[in-house]
């Protein structure tokens, strides 16, 4: 009787660390971003778009977004950055990733998505965070059919994102339309666990 009272115990405790580490599995990624106008904190939605996640979060961890700037600001459409230092040089990238815009995430106010080119998989490391909803973003109602895949959301700091939104911009050439006169950079993005 104590032996099967035992093994129980031990198959019960098994279970509870079981349950214990899914449930640590299924803790939502942050991702916190400082720029030089104050912090941003996002949530990953892995379980949404576990292959934009995991490129997001290889540059970061890459340090690739450190000192970056936000190149291209539309106030009441989306602020985009990933792509540019203050001498508006690129930096090399990956390959592109497939596109995961048909994942239930909407492009409203506060989402993170993937900015690309006209080619649906040419996602590489430039984002934008909306300003303002933006339904003609979405899969459904994309003018290609394709949209624009979002892959998470701010949690903190869409005042900092509304500040840099109403920044004065300027064109500085075809490829700069939007062009913050002021560069507002990323200093550091660092990847936080959410308990």
């Amino acid at each position: 009787m104590k032996r099967l009272a035992s093994k129980s115990l031990q198959a019960l405790a098994a279970l509870s660390l079981s349950l214990a580490f899914s449930a640590g599995a299924l803790a939502q990624t942050v991702v916190k971003l400082t720029t030089t106008v104050g912090d941003i904190r996002v949530e990953l939605d892995a379980e949404k778009a576990p292959k934009t996640v995991a490129n997001f979060i290889a540059y970061v961890k890459a340090g690739h977004y450190n000192g970056l700037i936000f190149h291209r600001v539309i106030e009441n459409f989306m602020i985009q950055t990933g792509g540019y230092t203050t001498k508006l040089e690129g930096r090399p990238t990956k390959a592109p990733i497939p596109l995961e815009s048909a994942n239930g995430l909407n492009n409203v106010r506060g989402s993170i998505a993937m900015a690309r080119s006209s080619n649906p998989d040419s996602a590489t490391s430039q984002f934008f965070i909306n300003t303002v909803d933006n339904p003609g973003l979405d899969a459904e109602n994309a003018r290609d059919g394709k949209g624009y895949a979002v892959f998470g959301r701010v949690i903190e700091g869409m005042e900092v994102v509304d500040q840099i939104r109403a920044v004065p911009v300027a064109a500085k050439s075809d490829a700069f339309q939007h062009l913050p006169l002021t560069p507002i950079l990323i200093t550091k993005a660092i990847v936080e666990s959410k308990k």
